[in-house]
Parts: C-alpha cells; sequence; structure tokens
C-alpha cells in the first residue's frame, strides 16, 4: 500500500489541490474525518458502472449527505487494467505512455 500511494503522490504532484492519503474501514467515516462531502469514481466499462452504482447507493444509505460523482475515462484508456498492464510488460511488450513514468519504473524492476 505505501508504493501505491507513493506512485499516486509521484504522478499527482503538479497538481494542484491534490491530497494524497489512505485509510481502512468505511469511507464514508474517512470522508466525515476529512469534512468531504463529494466522492469522484472513473468508470472504464459498463461493469465498473454496476458495481459503482450499487457502492454510491450503499454510501447514501450511510450518510445522505454524501454525494458521488462518476467520470467517464478517455476511449484511449477505457480498456487499460493493472492486470492487463502486467501481462503485456510480462512479456516484454511496451507500457510507455500507458501507465506514469514512475510506475513503469518499478514494474520494470519486478520483472
Amino acid at each position: 500500500m505505501e508504493k501505491r500511494l507513493e506512485f499516486i503522490e509521484v504522478s499527482c504532484k503538479s497538481i494542484p489541490n491534490v491530497e494524497v492519503d489512505s485509510f481502512s474501514g468505511l469511507l464514508i467515516e474517512f470522508m466525515r474525518e476529512k469534512n468531504a462531502n463529494t466522492i469522484v469514481k472513473g468508470l472504464r466499462a459498463i461493469s465498473d458502472f454496476e458495481y459503482e452504482f450499487q457502492m454510491a447507493l450503499m454510501n447514501r444509505k450511510l450518510n445522505p449527505e454524501i454525494e458521488t460523482i462518476f467520470m467517464m475515462t478517455s476511449s484511449k484508456y477505457s480498456y487499460l487494467s493493472s492486470s492487463l498492464i502486467k501481462e503485456v510488460a510480462g512479456f516484454g511488450g511496451c507500457v510507455r505512455g500507458l501507465i506514469p513514468e514512475v510506475v513503469e519504473k518499478e514494474l520494470h524492476k519486478k520483472l
């Protein structure tokens, strides 16, 4: 988990107002601690929407003040998944431009 946080911090350092943090437990409780009221979720496919919609409804049930916003990914990234990236890289395929550079370097170290 620490490595993922590091990847996100490095990848988002140039984006103003982005705070990277982690938690265990319910997202709703973490949001209360942070005084946050909006969840932003990225969707790649219909299957993502089905799961995320259920989660949004449960979060709303737990705290009606919480709003979930869904954003569709660009079509040029909609087919990507971590398992697909790992598989391509594992067979020596090029993943440059598909993942942040810091992640790519670490992935190649592990292979």
